[in-house]
């Protein structure tokens, strides 16, 4: 909670002005009752018509006072907490995507997702409540226990019999919530995890006829929830009515204490009705004040959820901007670099160098290691043994806008947006010309799907592209690769989708155009690393052979064997 307050410190002017105007409006709420004991008690008697218009009139005003007042100030709670929460979005955002792809992996997909919907709500909610009902609510308790004091202090003391059972009955309830919500908060993730798995898999969910494992799936996870969300849901309910019922105890002891007074003369009627409406006060406040609790005990729960996130370390950020010195080291260079996810060993002891200009090819059975390593090149994981030099210099010194900025990469699950074929290439580059766009587009052999639709670069995608062909999409990403003219080009199966005259026509763009350009290919045709000038092949995370396609073909059984099994064992021009 202290980094939430840290939040709305930037918001203090507003919230002390707020507090001001409430405060204000809630004591406007308090003297109506004191002024109608007055009324019935001294003026009343006398009938005076003016003094009675004169005392009415000021009650009215009084209302009128309470509710501006009230109103402004509810406003402004709800601005302080739309601010503050845009706030905690954004930098809960920001942070998601600097961290490392180590730390995503903990904290999962869905859960951030969460973190950045649900959470962010509930502390939206909490502090919207507390501004409103935080403030009035106690000053409604204080100052209707005062005012009832200074009414008749025997039937305040009465009624101050009740309040500490409330106050225990708060506390019970939200040291029990609070934990519940947690939990609550985990469940809702494991949900939206089986949601966003389900939607995403939508096609091979019906291909393969399993709608109704997935029904299933769905459903244990969201009774699960449910059942979670309903033992808070029924641990939270009870403060509400125990609360009401401990009051209106209070309150039939103080209406009896309160008949034999009257009936002894010891206090008058007036009073009485004035200490009735302050009782109901007092009742409200309460009640509301356990509400507070309620959603106190979400709200701490989320922020507690985000405030992991936002105290994470950047893991694998180095600040900086300046661009490395020009040195003749080679460009890209593994030393003995090996790697595991959670223990398992994926790559093994991997070394191999790369000049400029060169093409490295990598090629390899599923699971061998091949994507791991681009990962480990950009640094999205560190080497749990080793060393990576980009121009001779350790990547864990480069900063990483510097690092990033050298690569144009098409991952092997990559991504298009619901925008322009367009916008997509340029992908917020905003130094990114038309022609640029175009050029590139042509290099990867887009422009002729581009072209031939109706609006051309202009024409809408569906999310994920979902209105284009797998090659399209492979192309477009290509075309987005290549539109800032990288130094090193990543291509991670980015033309498995493609026939094999438009990856011809592909290779040939990319060596016509991008002969100065580093490469890294990772491949499952042989045909599209054929003419790297370098090759790794890649079995169980440790490098099997190494050499040109030739030298491969004639030395390693396994590259030869796939070559063989692909396009005849030929080496092709």
């Amino acid at each position: 909670m202290k980094r939430l307050f840290t939040y709305l410190a930037a918001s203090r002017k507003a919230i002390a002005v707020g507090t001001l105007i409430k405060i204000v409006g809630t004591m406007m709420d308090l003297f109506i009752p004191y002024v109608l004991a007055h009324l019935l008690d001294n003026v009343v008697p006398r009938k005076i018509s003016t003094a009675v218009v004169f005392w009415g009139g000021a009650m009215i005003v009084f209302s009128i006072i309470a509710y501006l007042f009230n109103v402004i100030a509810n406003r402004m709670a709800s601005l302080v907490a739309c601010d503050t929460t845009r706030e905690i979005r954004y930098d809960l955002f920001s942070k998601s995507s600097y961290l490392s792809s180590r730390q995503t992996d903990t904290f999962t997909i869905a859960s951030l997702e969460s973190r950045l919907t649900s959470d962010t709500y509930n502390v939206n909610h909490m502090i919207g409540m507390s501004l409103r009902l935080g403030i009035r609510a106690p000053i409604l308790l204080i100052g209707g226990v005062v005012m009832t004091a200074i009414l008749d202090l025997r039937l305040t003391l009465v009624m101050l019999l009740t309040l500490p059972f409330v106050y225990l009955a708060v506390r019970k309830a939200s040291l029990a919530g609070i934990p519940l919500y947690k939990l609550l908060q985990k469940k809702n993730d494991e949900f939206t995890r089986v949601v966003r798995e389900d939607s995403t898999g939508i096609r091979v969910i019906k291909a393969l006829s399993k709608v109704s494992y997935e029904q299933e799936r769905f459903d244990v996870a969201n009774r699960d929830a449910i059942a979670t969300e309903k033992k808070a849901g029924m641990t939270m309910a009870r403060l509400g009515p125990l609360t009401t019922f401990v009051l209106n105890i209070g309150m039939c002891a103080v209406i009896l204490a309160g008949g034999f007074l009257v009936m002894r003369e010891k206090t008058t009627s007036g009073t009485i009705i004035a200490f009735m409406s302050y009782f109901t006060i007092i009742a409200n406040a309460l009640i509301n004040i356990s509400r507070i609790f309620v959603n106190v005990s979400k709200g701490s729960a989320s922020m507690a959820r985000i405030d992991e996130v936002l105290s994470a370390d950047y893991e694998l950020m180095v600040e900086g901007e300046a661009p490395l010195p020009y040195r003749t080291a080679p460009l890209i260079e593994f030393r003995n670099v090996s790697f595991g996810y959670q223990g398992k060993a994926v790559l093994k002891h991997i070394s191999f160098t790369l000049q400029r200009h060169e093409t490295l090819g990598i090629i390899g059975e599923t699971g061998s290691g091949k994507s791991t390593l681009l990962n480990l090149l950009m640094r999205f994981y560190d080497a749990d043994e080793g060393e990576i030099l980009i121009e001779g210099v350790n990547i864990k010194e480069i900063p990483t806008k510097v690092l990033r900025r050298r690569f144009g990469v098409v991952f092997q699950n990559d991504f298009l947006f619901a925008d322009t074929i367009e916008e997509n290439i340029r992908f917020g580059r905003e130094a990114l010309t038309d022609t640029a766009i175009r050029r590139a587009a042509g290099y990867a052999q887009a422009s002729t799907f581009i072209e031939e639709r109706p609006e051309g670069y202009d024409s809408l995608l569906a999310i994920k592209g979902a209105n284009l062909s797998g090659g399209q999409k492979q192309r477009t990403l290509i075309a987005r690769a290549l539109a800032a003219d990288p130094e090193i080009l990543v291509l991670d199966d980015s033309s498995s989708a493609l026939d094999y005259k438009t990856d011809a026509l592909l290779r040939a763009s990319l060596s016509a155009h991008f002969s100065s350009t580093t490469s890294v290919i990772v491949a499952q045709r042989v045909s599209s690393i054929q003419t790297a000038d370098k090759i790794l092949v890649l079995s169980h995370g440790e490098i099997l052979a190494a050499g040109t396609h030739a030298e491969l073909l004639a030395g390693c059984p396994f590259y030869a064997e796939i070559s063989e099994s692909q396009m005849g064992g030929a080496i092709l021009d």
